[in-house]
């Protein structure tokens, strides 16, 4: 059988025996730890145990703090256990791990050992501190509700922390686990997309706590979960990453007087393309270039002041990799 062991930030996996003989019945590593072991890393850095815990206890405040005292269902399992707890005054953190375990099995059958245990951990957390903030506050929150317009507060300070939350995990490599499994499941055996599943799913669990609490709370949950999913994106897209601009820059005459100045002001590097005007149909140099977004403005000033008259695409880069910027290898060693 397996055994798994926690071993400076990683799990580690053995093939083992249990011996009955001994009144402890103590587990028996016979292949040789070192020699047989497999090595199933999770975190890269230390920065992602901050992001997880962080963001898991972010998220719980939207839900615990927020959600749930305005009676706002988000989707995945955070709305599962709001539904059991108006219903069947089953804690929410309680709800939510039951679901997320059996979720879990489901994920490892389908996806491997790596995949459920970052489900697994990052959903745990979320559960624990759900519970935990619940306890305190008693689901009550910090809100005056006889004020209606405080449950739209709650629609968008919670749907803030939300996605704050679990764009955190999410950089950390985990994840917090909820119907995104499911959803996972059902897009590799049929032709359906993730995210057309995924809307499906969670608008069952809106409908439903629209059923339980009412169509204002079943509307104020569609605010939250768009606000949520916009706060994961700047959290994946902005926040910690190397955001950057791309720019192909056409000139008629000055493109390697462009790149020189790139090259000897800027300290960055690019690539010429070759290519024909359709117009024209006369060959043109395109000069591509990534630069720092602090660099922008430099280096819009250089081409203007060497070729007023060209024609500049600039585009966003949320990420850039390689030399000059974030290490590759380090990006890929995460998912190792």
């Amino acid at each position: 059988m397996l055994s798994f062991l926690w071993l400076k930030g990683e799990f580690r996996i053995f093939n083992c025996s249990i011996s009955v003989a001994s009144p402890s019945c103590c587990v028996k590593l016979i292949d040789g730890m070192e020699e047989n072991n497999k090595k199933l890393k999770l975190f890269a850095r230390p920065s992602e145990y901050v992001y997880l815990i962080v963001g898991a206890f972010v998220a719980a405040i939207g839900a615990a703090v927020f959600y749930t005292p305005g009676h706002i269902t988000g989707g995945g399992a955070t709305g599962i256990g709001t539904i059991f707890y108006f219903v069947f005054h089953i804690d929410q953190g309680l709800v939510m791990m039951v679901v997320n375990i059996i979720l879990f099995v489901i994920g490892v059958h389908f996806f491997g050992i790596r995949y459920g245990i970052k489900a697994l951990i990052g959903s745990t957390l979320l559960s624990i501190f759900v519970s935990l903030i619940g306890s305190i506050t008693n689901y009550d929150g910090i809100l005056d509700y006889t004020d209606r317009m405080n449950v739209l507060m709650s629609a968008i300070f919670g749907g803030v922390c939300m996605g704050i939350g679990i764009g955190l995990v999410l950089k950390s490599g985990c994840n917090t686990g909820g119907t995104d499994i499911v959803a996972q499941v059902i897009c590799h055996f049929t032709p359906l997309s993730f995210g057309s599943v995924q809307f499906l799913f969670n608008g069952i669990i809106v409908a439903c706590g629209g059923f339980v609490m009412g169509l204002e709370g079943m509307l104020f949950s569609i605010i939250a979960m768009y606000i949520s999913s916009q706060a994961v994106n700047f959290v994946l897209l902005g926040f910690g990453t190397n955001l950057a601009k791309a720019l192909y820059v056409i000139s008629e005459y000055h493109t390697s007087d462009i790149a020189h100045r790139v090259i000897k002001e800027l300290h960055r590097s690019g690539t010429i393309l070759h290519g024909t005007g359709i117009y024209t149909a006369k060959n043109k140099e395109v000069l591509f270039v990534i630069v720092p977004n602090q660099q922008l403005q430099r280096i819009t000033r250089i081409i203007n002041e060497e070729d007023p008259k060209a024609f500049v695409l600039v585009t966003p880069a949320y990420e850039v990799l390689g030399n000059g910027f974030e290490s590759l290898k380090k990006v890929a060693d995460k998912e190792n």
